[in-house]
């Protein structure tokens, strides 16, 4: 019998074992209230606004990777730096297998915060408006009860502090690096700022979907708008290409198989009398499958060259990029949802543990997942405070603080008990 296979029949036993079912929820609540108390609340409150006042890009998130090593060597935790460019990987437990990681990602955005508050943004221009400022803090809070109660750990945990996550895909240089090798599972969360506090949400299979850009620049020949016969516009080319594009989802993707084409950008002339020479579009598509991807990007291809040909117009295609590439679709392995489900209930009550529908948002996440089993979920953070909260890449984004001892607690709860429940499989193994 395959591994997979005895991971599934552990899980089973392990769910339904009454003396096991006890420790994991005995174990899940000492983390929770250690979180809760306030020094740690209160130090986890401190380093995320200092990581949140000084917002890093991807690939250049030099001060929060020392914010991170610092807290790191205050709670004597060993680690790996440099890992793809400014990522840290940290060791926790009997540096022996099994094996699990715990992910955050650590770049903000290129958006000017306008949220006004003590601790806003120190650096114009740059925001942590996808709470990756609380992804970092919730690991570090994961790491500090896992350092504390490493005598109940049966392994080693890894703790991956990835950059860029948003477009650069540093989860991809992360595993190139060789740093999840011999790690079994991994663990990854998002904000939710939608949805309630205190409950997490996520589904079985395809989360989120694969994600990738394109460019492309048409070209025609300018002249005068007033004698438009003289000119081969590229306007007018660009225009039936935005709208051809759109047919490729609403006339040739199954109405069951969600995609998503979308032009985002369209930039051509610079007076009203002129028609230019050329005019450059780019956006992105999504879809829950590779196949249903790799369809989309074949025909974005043939539509946007076949339509400019029609309007006697030449077209350059351009897709991902080594600095900007395709992100798979996030897929939660199904063992793993089962083993979550109950985790998460033993932390927060089951009827805090919700399903979700998959989102056609994109998470580098995705490529932990391509090599080894990994499960990525979502934490709520609405209060019901303050109103309709802001989305996630909204410059009024404001995250919830109060979520960052859930966030750890889950995080630490996740892997500690994964490792236990490994070693129960590696027992029946020896058997």
């Amino acid at each position: 019998m395959k591994v997979s296979k005895w991971f599934f029949v552990i899980t089973i036993i392990f769910l339904f074992n009454p003396q096991i079912s006890y420790g994991v929820s005995e174990l899940s609540q000492q983390f929770l209230e250690f979180a809760k108390k306030s020094e740690v609340y209160d130090w986890m409150v401190g380093v995320r606004r200092k990581i949140h006042e000084n917002p890093e890009l991807m690939y250049q998130e030099f001060e929060t990777s020392k914010v991170i090593r610092e807290e790191l060597d205050k709670l004597g935790i060993s680690y790996k730096h440099p890992i793809a460019v400014t990522g840290v990987v940290g060791f926790i437990g009997s540096g022996e297998p099994p094996f699990v990681a715990l992910r955050a990602d650590m770049d903000a955005l290129s958006m000017q915060e306008m949220v006004e508050w003590k601790h806003k943004s120190k650096v114009p221009g740059k925001m942590h408006a996808c709470g990756h400022d609380g992804h970092v803090t919730m690991l570090l809070g994961a790491a500090k009860i896992l350092k504390t109660h490493s005598h109940l750990l049966k392994g080693t945990v890894v703790l991956i502090f990835q950059p860029a996550e948003e477009g650069g895909g540093g989860a991809k240089q992360v595993v190139d690096s060789g740093s999840l090798e011999n790690v079994k599972a991994i663990f990854g969360l998002h904000v939710s700022p939608q949805q309630p506090i205190g409950q997490v949400f996520s589904k079985s299979g395809p989360i989120l979907a694969g994600s990738g850009v394109f460019e492309a620049v048409i070209t025609g020949k300018g002249g005068h708008a007033a004698i438009p016969h003289h000119s081969i516009d590229p306007i007018l080319a660009a225009s039936n290409v935005v709208v051809s594009l759109q047919h490729l989802v609403s006339r040739e993707a199954d109405p069951l198989d969600s995609q998503v084409v979308t032009v985002a950008k369209f930039q051509g002339g610079g007076a009203f009398n002129v028609i230019p020479d050329s005019v450059s579009i780019g956006g992105t598509f999504r879809a829950f499958s590779k196949e249903s991807f790799m369809q989309l990007r074949q025909r974005i291809e043939e539509v946007i060259i076949g339509q400019s040909s029609v309007h006697r117009c030449n077209a350059t295609v351009k897709f991902a990029t080594k600095e900007k590439p395709f992100y798979p679709a996030t897929i939660n392995d199904d063992n793993l949802h089962i083993f979550f489900q109950e985790i998460a209930g033993s932390v927060l009550g089951v009827d805090n543990v919700k399903e979700m529908l998959p989102l056609t948002g994109a998470e580098d996440f995705s490529f932990y997942q391509e090599i080894i089993p990994g499960y990525f979920y979502f934490i709520g953070m609405d209060d019901g405070k303050k109103g309709k909260p802001a989305s996630l890449h909204s410059p009024f984004f404001q995250l919830n603080e109060d979520v960052l001892p859930y966030g750890a607690a889950m995080q630490a709860t996740l892997a500690a008990t994964y490792l236990g429940q490994s070693q129960h499989l590696k027992n029946h193994d020896e058997l």
